[in-house]
């Protein structure tokens, strides 16, 4: 007798914020396809959502490392007179028009979810659609670093300053269950050096503290261990890539527990 293929969960995953920390995301995703958990729903929140955008858009995760390694700060860094922040944004909207082949989120290869902060109202804004390098654009503005986006009649900065992890979001969009990416969890070991880390530093505690405080809860957690690693250094890519791969390896058998789990409820 054929034995019947057992129906796979729609798999959602919620890629944080963490700056350069964020490139753990690709080792998660390497570790997590590799073993067939292939997520069906993606949100990102800040560099969350430029990783998130980017693998939705079709980009593997070994094109994803080997353009986080060859992509230098002049590519996608611009700065400019302090006003509203020292980085126009403009590079690095570009690089994601490029990449994305400007497509529209709703065209995406699965559904992606990205989300940035209403600086006038602080509400939360999940982009669904519409062009995603505008709406990565919104999601990655840091305050105080970035010049906040202006888009649709809105002043708009960094999604993680209200939702970091966006678990609630990608479970919204359907998914059966949940997996949350933190890189950000611990305090940092970095040393501050420059008024971008003071920036950073301070924002990521506020955000952390804030998530600390929710009550959304993924049923999984994917935590890399990136804490020594600075969030504005952009270097040690591939350890902290590797880091993404180590942390998800640890959470695999967890993850299929899960997957049966949910099979027997079925």
């Amino acid at each position: 007798m054929e034995k019947r293929e057992e129906r796979m969960p729609g798999i959602g995953l919620a890629l944080g914020a963490g700056g350069a920390r964020g490139f753990a995301h690709i080792g998660v995703l390497e570790v997590l396809e590799e073993h067939g958990v292939v997520p069906a729903y993606l949100a990102g929140s800040s560099m969350g959502s430029l990783v998130a955008a980017l693998y939705a858009s079709g980009l593997t995760t070994g094109m994803m490392e080997k353009l986080a390694l060859n992509l230098k700060r002049k590519h996608w860094i611009d700065l400019c007179v302090p006003g509203m922040g020292f980085v126009t944004g403009e590079k690095l909207r570009q690089v994601v028009k490029l990449l994305t082949r400007e497509r529209r989120i709703e065209e995406m290869a699965r559904p992606l979810a990205i989300v940035a902060t209403d600086l006038g109202t602080g509400e939360r804004v999940i982009f669904t659609k519409g062009p995603a390098y505008e709406a990565v654009r919104a999601s990655v503005s840091i305050p105080g670093i970035f010049v906040p986006y202006r888009l649709d009649g809105r002043l708009l900065v960094d999604g993680a300053v209200v939702d970091r992890v966006p678990i609630e979001v990608v479970r919204d969009m359907g998914a059966d269950l949940t997996i949350g990416v933190d890189v950000a969890l611990a305090p940092s070991d970095a040393p501050v050096k420059s008024l971008f880390d003071v920036i950073f530093q301070s924002v990521d505690i506020m955000e952390r503290e804030i998530f600390r405080h929710r009550t959304v809860y993924a049923d999984i957690m994917v935590r890399p261990d990136v804490g020594r690693f600075s969030s504005t250094a952009f270097t040690n890519i591939e350890e902290i890539v590797e880091e993404g791969r180590q942390a998800t390896r640890k959470m695999i058998p967890h993850i299929h527990d899960k997957i049966a789990e949910w099979r027997k409820d079925r």
